[in-house]
């Protein structure tokens, strides 16, 4: 017997439509891997998993495949107005697009403007539970994503929907806590929303997005079990660790996955070398490519070292710098790529004329030189202050590229200390310096480097592993929907 539980699935971007964040890789990559899941594996369940997304102008500059589908109104500052809707599948799913007047007039996904980017969001998640009327498909859950899309969960619990709606059950996936949109009263007014008079809550959260979304949802899920606990202390709480620590069941940790047919080591076009896990000896190809284009020595005896993605505090791109200069005469190479903050990218640039021979600072976005570095680095350096998730971890180990990173969040939960990886715990720079020098001693010794490698890539990080434990929090919260002869 095979029964199907209703999934939406709200997003603010999502790969292969618009990528500016992580977001975009799990919103891309989750939902079709829970319609992906053998029936062994939910219990006999079908999970009808459907994406929702705004109509960004990046999509519509590509819209003319979307088939249009309905128009309807969404009540906005005391009037009606016009939300559009379109569909294109993607590899069999549905996924839906909503346009209107707050997303239209917008050029990007996220804008300077905060109160911008509450109300066309708030415009989104209101349009995106109306539209189910129209579909006339009638979700189990809504499954927002972070504060863009949390006051959907808020309209459904304080009964701001039609009566088939109300009994949908709500889950928020928090992929970063900080983030929490801002004051929204004047949001929750233009949409008909009143402020929450709820004590758990501490008064200041009462009107912004993310809370809102946090005391609504049934369960959340932090992207990492110990973010999951992190949460629940002062030092990650970000004033909201008691009222979290109060719902604790309700809050299940799950770590997010990596699309591993398109990070795949053996098929990458970006590599001078292609490998895998039984036989990584063309490895040392990439690294030899990579030290060339970036005009550092071939020596594949000297150790590579690699920072990648955003250029911030949060990342700990301070600790990188100094523990790097806190290493002395030991040999060492090192390529930071990324963007962000001006002030860090100075320093690095500095660091780079101090050690010329030793450092580049790429400071660019590009995907190409990033896969190299993955390919051809020894070793990856991530001392982030907090880390909800990450994925460049993954990447690395998957890559063969030896993480260096600090025990937070999903770091924690996917390094492994004499194994994969090294850890430290502090957010100084000595304590990253013996992480250091435990990595380079242990690079020295051939055989051991090439085990942690090989452990690395062959950890298991995909998608399906992480649908799968999405689907059982989707089958507690709909028990009824299980087939009554399978366990629950």
């Amino acid at each position: 017997m095979t029964t199907t539980i209703k999934v939406l699935f709200l997003a603010v971007e999502a790969e292969p439509f618009v990528k500016i964040g992580g977001l975009a890789d799990v919103a891309g990559s989750l939902p079709l891997a829970l319609r992906r899941l053998p029936a062994q594996a939910t219990n006999g369940v079908s999970l009808d998993v459907r994406l929702v997304l705004p109509l960004h102008k990046a999509i519509r500059a590509e819209s003319a495949t979307l088939h249009t589908v309905a128009d309807f109104p969404v009540y906005r500052r005391g009037r009606n107005i016009t939300a559009q809707l379109f569909m294109l599948p993607l590899s069999g799913m549905p996924v839906y697009f909503i346009n209107g007047e707050p997303l239209s007039g917008s050029s990007s996904v996220y804008s300077a403007n905060p109160a911008q980017d509450r109300d066309k969001y708030t415009f989104f998640s209101m349009a995106a539970l109306e539209m189910t009327r129209h579909l006339k498909w009638q979700p189990d859950i809504i499954h927002a994503n972070d504060w863009h899309t949390s006051l959907s969960l808020y309209a459904v619990r304080s009964g701001h929907t039609e009566a088939g709606l109300a009994r949908a059950r709500t889950l928020l996936t928090l992929h970063n806590l900080p983030y929490m949109g801002g004051e929204g009263a004047d949001v929750l007014n233009a949409y008909g929303l009143l402020p929450l008079s709820e004590p758990s809550l501490p008064l200041w959260a009462r009107t912004q997005p993310l809370p809102l979304g946090l005391w609504a949802a049934d369960t959340v899920v932090p992207v990492s079990p110990t973010y999951a606990r992190e949460i629940m202390t002062s030092e990650y709480g970000c004033g909201l660790e008691s009222f979290l620590a109060g719902r604790s069941d309700s809050v299940i940790g799950i770590l997010n996955g990596l699309d591993v047919v398109s990070w795949d080591p053996q098929k990458d076009k970006n590599l001078a070398a292609n490998f895998d896990a039984e036989d990584f000896s063309s490895r040392s190809a990439n690294k030899s490519a990579l030290q060339k284009q970036l005009g550092l020595k071939e020596d594949p005896k000297v150790p590579l070292m690699a920072m990648i993605g955003r250029i911030d505090m949060q990342k700990g791109v301070d600790i990188a710098l100094e523990s790097l200069r806190r290493l002395g005469e030991i040999p060492w190479q090192f390529v930071v790529l990324g963007t962000g903050d001006p002030k860090l990218e100075s320093y690095l640039l500095q660091l780079e004329s101090s050690y010329p021979d030793r450092v580049r600072a790429v400071i660019r976005f590009d995907a190409a030189l990033g896969r190299l570095i993955y390919g051809g680095a020894d070793i990856l350096m991530m001392p982030s202050r907090y880390e909800p998730c990450g994925l460049a971890q993954m990447i690395a180990m998957r890559y063969g590229c030896v993480p260096v990173v600090r025990a937070t969040g999903g770091l924690k939960d996917t390094v492994h200390e004499g194994s994969t990886g090294f850890m430290f715990s502090d957010t100084d720079p000595e304590s990253m310096v013996e992480a250091l020098q435990r990595a380079l001693y242990l690079f020295a010794i051939s055989d051991k480097w090439l085990q942690y490698q090989h452990n690395g890539m062959i950890e298991n990080f995909s998608w399906q592993r992480s649908a799968c434990q999405y689907a059982d929090v989707y089958r507690s919260l709909v028990p009824n929907q299980v087939p009554s002869n399978s366990a629950s």
